[in-house]
């Protein structure tokens, strides 16, 4: 009972710390990590247990339940036969990264520069450069150049506001009142 209090009294702390400091709490656990790099809803176990194989390049956004696993656990079943069974390997996120919502990211996947991961997908190996991949597996559908031409197009214009401007103008342009 004591082991399990005090395994709910560590994760909360964890959870504090994702909230008030993810960089810091992404860099203590391992994580190497370049500049401008950003977290939407972090939590604790979104490292798996080998933080220290995942690099995060520069300019990086991972959203919500985004999760890395660096091994593949499958293997503990199969231990009796091979007591050395081990499948980990590193994740590499390039630069200039968007990451969905609910992404797995597999161990081993590499993920190149100027990417957007969609929401729900599972990577696994390698996703090129300039590619816009969704799916499971995730596979690439367009570049990230032909996403910016229909982003162009669809555009509401209210990206460069401020979180509360932005509110007030997607309220005035759907109709919402309040």
């Amino acid at each position: 009972m004591i082991q399990r209090i005090r395994g709910i009294i560590i994760y909360l702390i964890k959870l504090i710390y994702t909230k008030i400091d993810p960089l810091g709490f992404a860099r203590a656990q391992g994580v190497i990590m370049g500049k401008n790099v950003h977290f939407y809803g972090m939590k604790p176990n979104m490292f798996s247990t080998e933080p220290w194989l995942i690099t995060l390049g520069d300019n990086v956004y991972i959203t919500a339940d985004v999760l890395f696993l660096t091994h593949d656990g499958g293997t503990l079943i199969l231990r009796q036969e091979v007591p050395d069974l081990e499948l980990t390997a590193p994740i590499t996120v390039g630069n200039d990264v968007y990451i969905g919502v609910r992404t797995i990211i597999l161990p081993g996947a590499k993920i190149g520069n100027r990417c957007i991961i969609g929401a729900g997908s599972i990577v696994a190996g390698e996703i090129p450069d300039n590619s816009v991949a969704v799916g499971v597996p995730a596979r690439v559908i367009k570049t990230t150049d032909e996403y910016l031409e229909k982003a162009k197009r669809n555009s509401l214009h209210f990206g460069h506001l401020t979180a509360a401007e932005k509110e007030i103008e997607l309220k005035e342009y759907f109709h919402v009142k309040l």
